[in-house]
């Protein structure tokens, strides 16, 4: 078996479709299987899935595990030489896994590899490539010095090495999970993408990035405005902290302590200012309208204008233009929709609908 692909699902039914659909092209020239770690969702998503794909290895767990346990119970009962791991919030385009694979083939060094990854709107993920979070780093970043950790000296079109590959689309060789460990499970989410990048630094062996495709819806799973997210992602930042660098100088380690104490309690006060924005209904409506284009076969098109007359969506006219693109995946490629959404000046949310599923699908809405 060359690739294994793992994907955490956690109540994204409709999203983790997607991502299957687009995976089940990606894999079609590899000798590969595809695992989903069900970790307790009460969306119906195993009802779902599993007459759809039959082809996938579903495991069900009987609690919500966190992103580094599920992840490990299918990278354990697996055997490839590569195992991916895969946000369900994603698509992947038609030859990022071969053209992954093929890469890490001709680098045997490579221990794991990232990608170009694309916000809902086209535009390009930061944390494609990431610097390690080192003392200095982290402080630069938490007060607004991000070059460092985003690594913007690299090219966008050229593969270079990187010190940390996002848990959205990490690709490890299986040699080098058997020598360094998989994920540390102290991680219950976020985190464990970074020390384990480290741990593969650590072991000798290269983190690359590729500019292959694929769009991150970011964070379904889990809500960025809600307090449990910042508890989750700052507890995460402790947890490397300690691991990594609780070695170093009091008068270093305190002011960094100090400071992701600060930002997890600004995080706080700012979630709780919008949710009291929001409750009270101070909110500009106008700024959050979506005005809807369709594209793609006449079925399709037919089915989304009768899909926006019973939900009250708002279709594109002459005199008002289009904010969101809904792309036919039936019709279109995932990557003649990256290809042609990056180009749109200024940039515009990606939709997708298909005619199989009946679901149209955005960062922020699951229509059907």
């Amino acid at each position: 078996m060359k690739l294994t692909v793992i994907i955490v699902n956690y109540n994204v039914k409709y999203y983790l479709e997607q991502c299957l659909l687009s995976v089940e092209r990606a894999i079609r020239d590899i000798h590969g299987e595809v695992y989903v770690v069900d970790n307790h969702s009460q969306d119906g998503s195993l009802d779902y899935l599993k007459p759809r794909f039959p082809w996938v290895t579903f495991i069900e767990s009987n609690h919500n595990l966190g992103f580094a346990r599920a992840n490990n119970m299918a990278i354990r009962q697996s055997e490839s030489e590569y195992v991916l791991l895969l946000n369900p919030d994603t698509f992947v385009t038609e030859d990022a896994l071969r053209d992954a694979v093929a890469f890490m083939e001709s680098h045997p060094k490579a221990g794991g590899v990232g990608v170009r990854m694309h916000n809902s709107d086209g535009t390009l993920a930061m944390e494609s490539r990431r610097g390690l979070p080192t003392p200095t780093v982290s402080l630069l970043k938490m007060f607004g010095r991000s070059d460092r950790y985003y690594m913007t000296h690299l090219s966008w079109n050229e593969p270079g090495r990187i010190d940390v590959i996002s848990g959205a689309f990490c690709m490890v060789r299986r040699e080098a999970i058997d020598n360094v460990g998989a994920l540390d499970e102290d991680f219950f989410m976020y985190g464990e993408d970074i020390d384990l990048s480290y741990r593969l630094l650590k072991g000798g062996y290269e983190n690359w990035y590729l500019p292959l495709d694929i769009l991150h819806y970011k964070g379904e799973s889990t809500h960025k405005s809600s307090f449990r997210y910042v508890h989750v992602f700052y507890q995460a930042m402790l947890i490397f902290f300690r691991k990594h660098y609780s070695h170093l100088s009091f008068l270093i380690t305190l002011p960094i302590k100090f400071a992701i104490y600060f930002r997890a309690m600004m995080a706080c006060f700012m979630t709780l200012y919008w949710n009291m924005r929001k409750s009270l209904g101070f909110i500009d409506h106008s700024e959050i309208q979506t005005v809807y284009q369709f594209k793609g076969s006449n079925e399709m098109i037919a089915e989304c204008r009768e899909l926006a007359r019973r939900k009250g969506l708002i279709e594109a006219t002459d005199s008002l233009p289009h904010t969101c693109i809904v792309y036919d995946i039936d019709t279109y490629s995932f990557s003649q929709i990256l290809d042609e959404a990056t180009k749109a000046v200024p940039p515009l949310k990606i939709g997708t609908y298909s005619c199989q599923t009946k679901v149209l699908i955005t960062q922020t809405e699951v229509i059907r």
